[in-house]
């Protein structure tokens, strides 16, 4: 796989030509709706096998390694009539080498609504280890506001991906409270109907795991809330049934805030089976314009995870969403929320160029809508995520956790294919 950014004049004809592939095979990769359309700073992923290249002036093995992403070694091997360090001609024939192996095996967890479409589901089930059903809100009587999750727990189990159960402390009204997860943790005539609710739900449902989301505890239940993730795994266990957490991203132990305090890695690594990091939402709906997960935050939040918790209990969580900001930003107001291909769409049509920050490792662009009004989007594309696909591989990490599978993104998709096997359960 090569990620081509898109230069001003080019077409999908010419940067299939420039790599030697066909046009069709570039649009599907790419699931590109209309040939001719792209954006300037596009990523475009390209399918790699054996491909032949028509040298350019000043080109040398090592650019053209680094732009099919082979080592140079690998190019001399396939033209032995290329000596090591010899110059190259331009219109010299050179033979580029297929692909290397995927780097390993990893499990891929995705955030899904009962409403999500099974259409948009059924062509990435086979890219998913498990599919957790988002949310069995937990009342304050220990009691679970039923969902409508049965669809797709049957579909999950016909394609091989096993459902899981997600609790959360989120009021009917929406939003996490703080209230019901005090109730819970401290009542024990709660909790002991919370957890039979659960073991009831589990065995009805066909779950295959549990998920549990609770968040903005109180700093003073942080012993309570570990306790009870201590009864419930036990149960859990005791009955056949992984347990998974989702954590807030914590850069340390020591970090303030109600979303981070009660939430003790130690404790979680050391007692449920996987613990997802909730590594996004550094720019958030409410919040000022800025990358969504960038990678030099993404990374330091696993540099401290990896160093309390074991590093293949981890799954790295990936946002699969767009923010729009309106600019100036107004503290206050909301941005417009969409999919990485809506965001894409949305810069063809403005004749937005898309940049790229190099710190964040992210893409976004500006823009001025039909008020003349500037705004400014944060996306991912095929380089922002291989960036996190390199962090599980350099830690050693169980794999992803999708927030949320329900919009489309083929892109990613090809990238996880072409970089991993995944690992089923069922």
């Amino acid at each position: 796989m090569i990620i081509h950014v898109v230069e001003p004049g080019e077409s999908l004809y010419s940067i299939a030509r420039r790599y030697g592939v066909t046009s069709e095979s570039v649009m599907q990769a790419n699931a590109l709706p209309e040939p001719d359309q792209l954006a300037v700073g596009q990523a475009v992923v390209v399918p790699q096998g054996r491909r032949i290249y028509t040298v350019r002036p000043g080109d040398s093995v090592f650019a053209i390694a680094q732009r099919y992403g082979v080592p140079p070694s690998s190019i001399l091997e396939e033209n032995p009539d290329i000596e090591d360090g010899s110059r190259l001609y331009p219109g010299q024939i050179v033979v580029i080498p297929p692909p290397q192996a995927r780097q390993g095996t990893i499990e891929v967890n995705g955030y899904a609504f009962p409403s999500t479409s099974p259409a948009l589901l059924q062509p990435i089930f086979p890219l998913l280890t498990y599919l957790s059903l988002f949310a069995y809100r937990v009342r304050a009587d220990g009691s679970l506001e039923p969902i409508d999750d049965g669809p797709l727990i049957n579909l999950s189990r016909q394609n091989r991906t096993a459902p899981v159960m997600v609790i959360a402390n989120i009021r009917e009204t929406g939003g996490f409270s703080t209230e019901i997860g005090q109730s819970v943790l401290n009542d024990q005539t709660v909790q002991n109907a919370l957890v039979q609710n659960i073991r009831t739900t589990m065995r009805e449902k066909n779950y295959y795991a549990l998920n549990v989301d609770f968040e903005y505890i109180r700093p003073q239940d942080r012993e309570a809330y570990n306790a009870f993730l201590t009864r419930i795994t036990g149960v859990m266990h005791s009955e056949g049934y992984p347990v998974f957490t989702a954590v807030a991203p914590k850069l340390n132990a020591a970090q303030q805030g109600l979303l981070y305090e009660a939430h003790d890695y130690p404790a979680h690594g050391r007692t449920v089976d996987r613990v997802i990091l909730m590594t996004y939402e550094w720019g958030y709906l409410a919040g000022p314009p800025q990358a969504v997960a960038p990678i030099d935050q993404v990374r330091r939040v696993v540099q401290y995870a990896v160093s309390v918790i074991p590093p293949q209990k981890i799954l790295l969580g990936m946002p699969n969403y767009a923010y729009d900001w309106t600019l100036p930003y107004r503290r206050g107001t909301l941005a417009d929320t969409f999919s990485n291909v809506e965001a894409v769409r949305r810069a063809i049509a403005n004749n937005a160029a898309i940049q790229y920050d190099n710190t964040a490792r992210s893409p976004f662009y500006t823009y001025y809508d039909a008020q003349r009004r500037q705004h400014i989007v944060w996306f991912e594309d095929a380089r922002s995520v291989q960036q996190k696909f390199a962090l599980v591989t350099e830690f050693g990490l169980a794999g992803v956790s999708y927030w949320t599978v329900g919009r489309p993104f083929p892109v990613n998709w090809f990238v996880l294919n072409e970089m991993f096997n995944v690992r089923k359960v069922l």
